[in-house]
């Protein structure tokens, strides 16, 4: 007959298999249940050519549209910036205009030269009070060495005061932008004293 310890240790091998076949089990069946889950997303996920030409010209038109509104947005922004622009820009030149008027109708009305320079006075001074606001200065170039980036010489004439290379006249005043030059000023150009050869033609 068997003692006690072996029958102990036949139930607890018999226990020990009984745990380990469920958990195979188990093992068994998870990969298979993942198996059919990926099988399930793949059959999904399958479109037809017909579905996905679908698929594709929706996403097509809708980015169309996407592109159109933001065009038309665009248009908006860059019209609306340049209405800005010259609102900001005419402001400042609507006193002038005012002085401007006030001048006509003193002219028309009067022939006191002393009232009509005045009020000119009163323009050029609203002018230059317009330009401020506008950061546009004005130059002028007369005496100065001629440089090309701020002059534009219309003429030369020889001078027996002024320099060769020296502006010696100005037809139109220069104008800055900031740093920028908006206008070179249209300048006439000393070359010096007059030659021998310029003196006996003369």
């Amino acid at each position: 007959m068997k003692d006690d310890k072996e029958i102990k240790e036949e139930t607890s091998q018999e226990q020990t298999q009984e745990q380990q076949i469920p958990e195979e089990k188990a093992q068994e069946k998870v990969p298979a249940a993942e198996t059919e889950a990926k099988e399930e997303k793949k059959e999904e996920k399958k479109l037809t050519p017909e579905e996905e030409l679908a698929a594709l010209q929706a996403k097509y038109l809708y980015l169309q549209a996407e592109y159109q509104n933001y065009r038309k947005r665009m248009v908006k922004e860059l019209s609306d910036a340049r209405r800005f622009a010259v609102e900001d820009t005419v402001q400042p030149f609507l006193a002038v205009y005012d002085f401007l008027t006030m001048a006509e109708t003193a002219a028309n009305q009067s022939d006191n030269i002393d009232a009509i320079r005045q009020g000119l006075m009163m323009i050029i001074a609203e002018y230059r009070k317009a330009f401020e606001e506008l950061s546009l200065k004005p130059f002028n170039a007369v005496g100065e060495k001629f440089d090309p980036s701020l002059h534009d010489a219309v003429a030369h004439e020889s001078s027996d005061e002024i320099e060769e290379g020296v502006v010696s006249k100005q037809w139109n005043c220069g104008f800055k932008l900031g740093e920028k030059v908006l206008r070179a000023a249209r300048v006439v150009v000393s070359s010096g004293a007059p030659k021998e050869e310029d003196k006996k033609e003369e």
